[in-house]
Parts: C-alpha cells; sequence; structure tokens
C-alpha cells in the first residue's frame, strides 16, 4: 500500500474577522471547560489515551453513538491490545469483532493502517496531522482529533456534534454540508480553541454538543454557553445547523437460503467495497417491473447457476444504510440433484452453527437468527464454536462476487 496515495491535508480556512471577541472566546472556552471538568465521561480511551487506544476509539465513533460503541471497544481491546496485534491478524477475524457496527470500511482500513504502520513506521502512528492524514479512513477531523488527544498538538476538531454547537452559537444560516460553511467552522474552532489546551478543549466541546446541545430538545436551560448563544436568543435553536433534506432512496431485493441437508450456501463478497470482505447469502436488486419471486430465480441463476424452485418465505427485513434504504425478501430454496457453480471467489456450505464464526452484514445475521430459532430451537447466534463446513474455491478463470443486483458481464 502506498500511504501517499490518500493525499496531502488541507490547510485550514482563514478565521472569519470579528466573529469571536477577546472577550467572547475567553467567557465560552472557560464555560466550556468548567462544565467538562463536572461532567466528563468515564470511557475506556479517555483514561487510558494512548495513541492506539485514541485511535481506534475515533475510528469507532464516527457514524456511531458512544453507548454504541463501548462495548465494542472492549472486546476489540481485549483481542486485539496493541497495533501489532492488530496488525497480525486475519481480516476476517477483525471484520468478525466488527460484525454489526456498520461501516465496515473501517475496519478494513483499520487492518491496513496497522499493518503499514507496523512495516513501514516502526510501529508508531504518526504524532502530526499531516502524518496521520495520509494514512487509510483518516480525514481532516479524526487526524486531528488523534493529535490533540493522543498527542496534545493544538489543533480543533469539528465534528457533527462540535459543528451543530457552533452553528447554534453564532445562528449560521447556510447549509451544514456546503463546503464553505464547513470552512467557516473550522475557522471558529481554530479561533475558539484555547493554546496548550486542545486536548481537554475538543473532548469537551464534543461531548457538549452529544449531551446538552442535542439534535433534539437540547438542554438550553443548563446550557452554560447560551447567554452567548444566537440561536438561543433567537428562540429557535433546534432550527439549527440549517440543512437540506436530502431524499434517501428505497430498493428492493431478494435473497435465497439455498439447503443441502443440513447446511445452506453461502458466499463472500470481493475484499474492497461495499460490504467487502463479508459473507452473505446470494441473491439481489429486483428489477422494475419483476416479481420477488422472478427476481430471485434470476438472480441465483446469475450467481451459483441454481435453476430449482423457489420455496417459501422466511422473512422480510428492513434495513437503513447511509445512502439509501433496503427492504429484502428472504427465501428458502433445497437443492435436488444438481450441481451449483457459485461465481464468488470464497463459498461454502455450511450449518447454521458453523456460520457463527463468520462475519455477515446486520440484515444477513438477522436471516441466521431467525433461520436458527426455526430450525432445532437452537440458541440465537451466542456459542462461538470454530467454522468447519465445506468449503469451495472458484478457479483461477472464476468470478469473485459481485456487488448487490449487478449482472454478470
Amino acid at each position: 500500500m502506498d500511504v501517499h496515495a490518500y493525499g496531502a491535508p488541507r490547510a485550514l480556512a482563514t478565521v472569519v474577522p470579528g466573529e469571536l471577541p477577546q472577550g467572547k472566546r475567553g467567557a465560552i472556552q472557560t464555560a466550556t471547560l468548567q462544565w467538562f471538568a463536572e461532567h466528563r465521561r468515564s470511557v475506556p480511551w479517555r483514561e487510558e489515551p494512548s495513541p492506539y487506544r485514541v485511535w481506534v476509539s475515533e475510528i469507532m465513533l464516527q457514524q456511531t453513538r458512544t453507548d454504541t460503541v463501548l462495548p465494542y471497544f472492549r472486546r476489540w481491546m481485549r483481542r486485539f491490545p496493541t497495533l501489532g496485534s492488530l496488525a497480525g491478524a486475519d481480516l476476517g477475524e477483525v471484520l468478525k469483532m466488527w460484525e454489526g457496527l456498520g461501516y465496515y470500511s473501517r475496519a478494513r482500513n483499520l487492518h491496513a493502517t496497522a499493518r503499514f504502520v507496523s512495516a513501514r513506521l516502526g510501529g508508531e502512528l504518526p504524532d502530526d496531522p499531516e502524518g496521520l492524514r495520509r494514512l487509510p479512513g483518516i480525514g481532516r477531523y479524526t487526524a486531528n482529533a488523534i493529535a490533540s488527544i493522543a498527542f496534545g498538538k493544538d489543533v480543533p476538531v469539528v465534528d457533527g456534534n462540535v459543528s451543530r454547537v457552533l452553528s447554534r452559537l453564532f445562528a449560521i444560516e447556510s447549509d451544514i454540508t456546503a463546503a464553505a460553511t464547513q470552512e467557516r467552522l473550522w475557522a471558529l474552532a481554530t479561533e475558539l480553541l484555547p493554546r496548550g489546551k486542545a486536548a481537554t478543549f475538543n473532548q469537551a466541546l464534543m461531548e457538549f454538543g452529544s449531551r446538552v446541545c442535542t439534535p433534539r430538545r437540547p438542554a438550553c436551560p443548563r446550557c452554560t454557553i447560551r447567554r452567548w448563544c444566537a440561536a438561543y436568543a433567537a428562540g429557535s435553536p433546534e432550527a439549527y445547523p440549517r440543512k437540506k433534506r436530502r431524499v434517501v432512496p428505497r430498493v428492493a431485493a431478494t435473497l435465497g437460503v439455498i439447503w443441502q441437508g443440513d447446511r445452506v450456501l453461502v458466499q463472500r463478497r470481493p475484499p474492497q467495497g461495499f460490504l467487502g470482505g463479508l459473507w452473505e447469502f446470494p441473491g439481489g436488486k429486483r428489477r422494475g417491473g419483476e416479481t420477488l419471486r422472478a427476481c430471485l430465480r434470476r438472480e441465483l441463476q446469475e450467481e451459483v447457476g441454481y435453476r430449482g424452485a423457489i420455496g417459501p418465505k422466511v422473512m422480510t427485513i428492513e434495513h437503513g444504510y447511509s445512502m439509501f434504504h433496503v427492504t429484502l425478501h428472504a427465501y428458502e430454496c433445497v437443492l435436488e440433484g444438481s450441481v451449483l457453480r457459485p461465481k464468488a471467489a470464497e463459498w461454502r456450505w455450511a450449518t447454521l452453527e458453523d456460520l457463527r464464526d463468520l462475519p455477515f452484514p446486520a440484515a444477513n445475521r438477522r436471516l441466521l437468527e431467525t433461520l436458527e430459532r426455526r430450525r432445532g430451537g437452537l440458541p440465537v447466534l451466542t456459542r462461538r464454536g470454530s467454522s468447519r463446513g465445506a468449503s469451495g474455491r472458484a478457479s483461477a478463470r472464476g468470478r469473485r462476487s459481485r456487488p448487490l443486483g449487478s449482472r454478470p458481464s
């Protein structure tokens, strides 16, 4: 991997003149730090802020709430206590530890970065934002968070919580997602930063946004900086930040649970791209005008060569991703007297118990739980046994599994 392929960092924006007079800046800094001293939350990466632990926590916290991250972080640190242990792990095991946390590219980037840092940087993360931003999965916010919290660098952070606090403090009318607005927020965060206290202040401002200046029903009566808040003065804090509404596309897809005795067929997605490296049941997206059964029949024929009957419906699963919402319709099928020819690079026949150790997307995992409850009353995917399912790999001419609903070339 060429670390320089991830690009050089951008320079910080110019501070907007006059937006933060010295008196106002000092008052907000003092009030925020005092609130944090009294209300700071005890979390494991804060109590032991080593560069490795801070890095892992920041990646996990991207688009994910702290309460959700905590059990994952603790399990992760038990299994991968050091950067070296993560670098030496198999990607499949890393993805399994991440299962259910979503945005799986984060786990792949953690693994790739650990291997790169171990092999090329002596096992030590860079201590400056510029060096950190050249690593996969680390952007402007994450680089500054690691640099300030783990290494004490005087650099600001702007995440969703900080954006919300600043947009309300200054009643920013422009779309929060616009590039110009983001640059203004970074400029304000830079000006607001108390020198020599970046680690504490950055964490304070982020936690203040998550616990007091919340997206809905902000706790204005107990807000320690409300006297300087333009949105509060206008009586409309929930109107900020301004953001254009985005229409989330909805798609329908089908999955086939193909049985051969007590085993089912699963295949692994390519290592890169959407849900890369995870296992799944074969299936794909419905085309316009298709019935659900016709969709599944076509997808199974294209992906694995199945030409048998489509059996009863198992369940319907609603699941939301960051860019679209999918309704998955799962059906059971039985292989009788024919040989399948999956086009995925890796596939296997496995019992439901075997599949407990493999990483699956959340929607597929819900299907597995339902199948276990229906088949013999087994406990719901809590035990961790060894995976010993019959496996198969495509020949050198075989193709890797395709993204959901794509057609063969």
